[in-house]
C-alpha cells in the first residue's frame, strides 16, 4: 500500500517567535532524496528563501532534528537551519519585523528532485502570547509601546531600546513574564540626543502599579547600548543592563540631559570606511578611539552605575570594534573593585544578535553613515549565539529584577543616593 507523503511541523504549526518546530517528513521511497523549500516575507513585503536536500531513511522518513542536510543553504544536522539560513531577494537587506501584532508566516514545501511539489505546511510564528496587552503610550517625551504579561502580577519591569523602533523583542520580554515598554533612540534626523525622554520611560515604568519594584532592566543594542549606559550611570533606578553590541562611549550624537551637555559624542572617520566588492562598507575601525586623549571625555563612566550589567560582544562584528569596547568597560569595572557585571563573548557572531530563529542578516542600511553595512558573522555561528544569548538574558534579568534583588541597596562611595542630581 502506498502511503501520501506529507510533511508535518511538530508540536504544532502554530508557535511564538523564538520557539523552535521539528519538521518530519514520511511517505518517501526508500533513500528518497529531496529538496524542502522555505519562503517568507518581511512586513515590507520582502521575500527571504531557504532550501535544503536531505536523503529519506530506509523507512522513507526524514527529521530535521535527527537528519543532516545533504546541500543547500547549509549542511548538516540544522533543525532550524531552514529559517536562519533563509536569505533576502535583494542584496542588503535585513528582515524587517517591528509590528508586534502581524505574525510571521513561513512556507515548508518538499519538492522531488526534478522539482514537483510533494507536500507543504505552513509555520505561523507569532509574536503575541494570548493575554498579552499591547499599549501604545505617548506620554510628555514618551513615544513608544508598552507591553505587559496577562494577570496582576506583580511583574518586572524591561526598558527595551532599539535604534530605530521596533516591537519584537519587548513583545517577546512581555511572553516571559516582563513588563516592557519599547523605545526607539533615534527618530528622524537629530543633531543631539536627550537622556530625559528616556529617564522619562525608566520613571514611568517605576510608577506602573504591576511592576514588582522600582528596580528597572534595559535589553539594548549596538547605538541604544551607550544610551542604556548612560541612563544606569546617571538616573536612579536603573538595576539591571544587557549591553549588546554597542559602544562604551557616547557615539555619533552629543548627549544632553536636564538642559546642558552630559557627553560629547565620539565621532568616525568617513575616510576609514572600507569598501567591499558587495557594494556595503566596513566601517569597524572608522570610530574614533575613545581611549585616546582627545575622546576620552566620551567615555561613559560606568564606575558610577550602583546597577549590573550584562555585557556581549560578538568577535566578528564588523560594525565596530564591540569586543574591544566590552574589554575596556570590563577593565575599568575591574580597577575600581567592582564586580558587578558579567561578560559573554560569541566567536563568529556579528553585529546583529536578535532573538532566535530569524534569517541572519549579513548586511543592511546602516543609518549613520547612510551606506550598506557588512554586519558579520557566519550564519550557523550566528545563530547558535543567538539562541544561546535568548536564554541568558531572561536568566540574568531574573535575577537582578527580582524583588529580593531590589530590596538589596548596593553601596556606593563619594555618591548621592539620587543619581539624577549629577
Amino acid at each position: 500500500m502506498t502511503y501520501p507523503v506529507r510533511l508535518r511541523l511538530l508540536p504544532i504549526a502554530r508557535c511564538l517567535f523564538d520557539e523552535p518546530i521539528v519538521v518530519k517528513i514520511d511517505g518517501l521511497r526508500s533513500k528518497q532524496v529531496v529538496t524542502i523549500r522555505a519562503r517568507t516575507t518581511d512586513e515590507r513585503g520582502m521575500l527571504f528563501s531557504s532550501s535544503a536536500a536531505y536523503r529519506a531513511d530506509a523507512g522513507g522518513e526524514i527529521d530535521l532534528s535527527r537528519d543532516p542536510s545533504i546541500g543547500g543553504s547549509y549542511t548538516g544536522v540544522e533543525p532550524m537551519g531552514l529559517l536562519w539560513s533563509m536569505k533576502p531577494q535583494i542584496l542588503h537587506k535585513d528582515f524587517r519585523k517591528t509590528r508586534a501584532l502581524d505574525p510571521v508566516m513561513v512556507n515548508f514545501s518538499l519538492h522531488e528532485e526534478e522539482g514537483r511539489m510533494l507536500a507543504e505546511a505552513t509555520n505561523e510564528r507569532f509574536l503575541m502570547r494570548d493575554g498579552v496587552s499591547r499599549v501604545p503610550v505617548q506620554e510628555g517625551n514618551i513615544n513608544g509601546v508598552l507591553f505587559t504579561p496577562p494577570g496582576e502580577g506583580p511583574f518586572p519591569a524591561v526598558l527595551d531600546l532599539y535604534t530605530s523602533m521596533s516591537e519584537k523583542r519587548a513583545c517577546l520580554l512581555a511572553n516571559k513574564g516582563f513588563v516592557t515598554l519599547a523605545v526607539p533612540v533615534l527618530s528622524g534626523r537629530p543633531q543631539q540626543i536627550h537622556l530625559d525622554h528616556f529617564a522619562d520611560a525608566v520613571h514611568f515604568l517605576q510608577q506602573l502599579p504591576k511592576v514588582s519594584s522600582k528596580g528597572v532592566g534595559i535589553v539594548s543594542r549596538s547605538k541604544a547600548g551607550d544610551i542604556a549606559l548612560s541612563l544606569a550611570t546617571f538616573v536612579r533606578g536603573v538595576k539591571a543592563v544587557v549591553w549588546i553590541n554597542g559602544c562604551s562611549a557616547n557615539a555619533g550624537l552629543p548627549l544632553y540631559y536636564k538642559n546642558k551637555q552630559l557627553l560629547p559624542a565620539l565621532m568616525f572617520d568617513r575616510k576609514k570606511l572600507f569598501s567591499t566588492n558587495s557594494g556595503a562598507v566596513i566601517s569597524k575601525y572608522a570610530m574614533h578611539d575613545p581611549l585616546n586623549t582627545e575622546s576620552r571625555d566620551s567615555l561613559v563612566p560606568i564606575e558610577r552605575a550602583c546597577g549590573s550589567f550584562l555585557f556581549v560582544a560578538s568577535e566578528d562584528d564588523l560594525a565596530w570594534d564591540s569586543k574591544a569596547y566590552m574589554e575596556n568597560m570590563v577593565e575599568r569595572l575591574t580597577n575600581n573593585g567592582k564586580e558587578n557585571f558579567e561578560s559573554v563573548c560569541y566567536p563568529g557572531a556579528g553585529h546583529c544578535l536578535e532573538p532566535p530563529y530569524e534569517p541572519f542578516c549579513s548586511s543592511a542600511l546602516n543609518i549613520f553613515t547612510g551606506m550598506p553595512a557588512l554586519w558579520g558573522g557566519e550564519p550557523r555561528a550566528h545563530a547558535a549565539a543567538e539562541v544561546h544569548l535568548w536564554r541568558k538574558i531572561q536568566e540574568f534579568l531574573r535575577t537582578h529584577l527580582s524583588c529580593e534583588a531590589a530590596q538589596t541597596k548596593p553601596k556606593m562611595l563619594n555618591q548621592k543616593d539620587d543619581q539624577d542630581d549629577i
